[in-house]
């Protein structure tokens, strides 16, 4: 028996150290998602909504930890839960952006993002939301998921450092680049309508 089944107090463990032996062990990996299981619940829940899309998220982010666990490499001031959660929120958001399209999600603009589209344009039409999906789907993840977390959702900067593991200059910046990479991307494309 491994000394992570037979001691009672797994607190001790890392969540570094249970992933890295969860892939020649596992029966291990379950003590990560009694671990975080609950946390990803919630934090899904407060995106989609509907429990079914949550459960399947959920499951299907684990899942992707599992697969993935031998890419993690512990880094100075990254930790296990920066990593996870990142998989969480870019599987939460793929599943956002495929209700999007097929019409299950509504898209609601807070007035700063639609100053990021247009400076002269007050409201967005059904089309215009649609063309900012398209937009949104074809930058990087990165900047797709903080321009979502932050103007779609209304996170706060520090929220997403929370979620993200990173700091609060990180976010501003990559926030900043993902505006100028999402106007260079309107310009050549489909918002026009915008220039």
């Amino acid at each position: 028996m491994h000394e992570l089944t037979n001691n009672p107090d797994r607190s001790q463990f890392t969540d570094e150290e249970i992933l890295r032996r969860s892939i020649n062990e596992p029966w291990l990996f379950v003590f990560l998602v009694d671990r975080y299981e609950a946390a990803f619940l919630r934090k899904v829940r407060g995106i989609l909504r509907d429990s079914r899309d949550v459960e399947e998220v959920v499951l299907d982010t684990f899942a992707k930890i599992y697969i993935n666990a031998h890419t993690f490499t512990p880094q100075s001031g990254a930790q296990f839960s920066s990593w996870a959660y990142r998989i969480l929120l870019n599987t939460t958001f793929t599943r956002y952006q495929k209700l999007v399209k097929e019409g299950e999600r509504f898209i609601v603009f807070d007035p700063e993002f639609e100053q990021l589209i247009s400076e002269n344009e007050p409201r967005l039409l059904n089309e215009e939301k649609d063309a900012v999906e398209r937009i949104l789907a074809r930058l990087p993840g990165h900047f797709a998921l903080v321009l979502r977390l932050h103007y779609l959702e209304r996170w706060s900067h520090d929220d997403i450092a929370k979620q993200t593991g990173e700091n609060v200059g990180t976010i501003k910046t990559r926030i900043h680049r993902a505006k100028a990479a999402f106007r260079k991307e309107s310009n050549d494309t489909e918002l026009k309508v915008f220039k």
